[in-house]
Parts: structure tokens; C-alpha cells; sequence
């Protein structure tokens, strides 16, 4: 299956600016180092969203029903601005009251 209303999908800048991209986030830092090491940057956040929405045409898994929505996982192999490439899962929820998909977080994937 496709993310639901994949192409109405929300990806907050500040998800990737200040939290993917960040060297000095508490827990975002930690992916920053991963996502640094395929060229990119905080400056450059929209690289980022690019790579995360190209992956919607992959398909997605159905995760937990929470209190605020259904989540989703969609994972792919991205290309980084660097040329390098790795696999990544982004997960994804439609809140309740909503019906558009809106980006949690993206990390490093297990290999195929």
C-alpha cells in the first residue's frame, strides 16, 4: 500500500532543520551525524525534504493506531548531495481529524 494522500504529505521544516540536521539537538544529533555523512546540511534542509518525498512512492506499512493517529513507515534507499547513498525509514502519522500524512522522523535502515 501507498502512504495515504501521499502527495498532501507535510514535511515541517523544522523537523530537519532543527532536529534531523542539528549538531546540537539532545536527541537529534545523533542522526545528524548520519545524515552529515551523505552531504546534508542544515543550511540545505530542503535537499533533505526532497530525498524524504521522493521515498513516497515506496510502499508503506501500516504501524500503531496512538492517541493522536495511525502511523506509517516508509523506508527506501536515498541519495545524498554527496553522492552517497544509504537506506532510511521515515515514519509518518495521519492524526486523528486529519487525513493527510505529516513526517515524525527518518533514520539509518538495517541493509537488505
Amino acid at each position: 500500500m501507498k502512504l495515504p494522500k501521499a502527495e498532501q504529505a507535510v514535511v515541517a521544516r523544522e523537523k530537519l532543520e532543527n532536529y534531523l540536521l542539528s549538531r546540537t539537538h539532545p536527541v537529534g544529533r545523533f542522526k545528524a551525524e548520519f545524515f552529515s555523512a551523505l552531504g546534508y546540511t542544515r543550511n540545505d534542509w530542503r535537499a533533505l525534504e526532497m530525498s524524504i518525498r521522493w521515498l513516497l512512492s515506496a510502499e508503506a506499512r501500516e504501524r500503531e493506531q496512538t492517541v493522536y493517529g495511525k502511523k506509517y513507515e516508509v523506508a527506501g534507499v536515498i541519495a545524498g548531495p554527496n553522492g552517497r547513498s544509504a537506506r532510511i525509514v521515515t515514519v509518518w502519522i495521519v492524526r486523528r481529524n486529519e487525513d493527510f500524512p505529516r513526517f515524525i522522523t527518518a533514520y539509518p535502515g538495517e541493509p537488505e
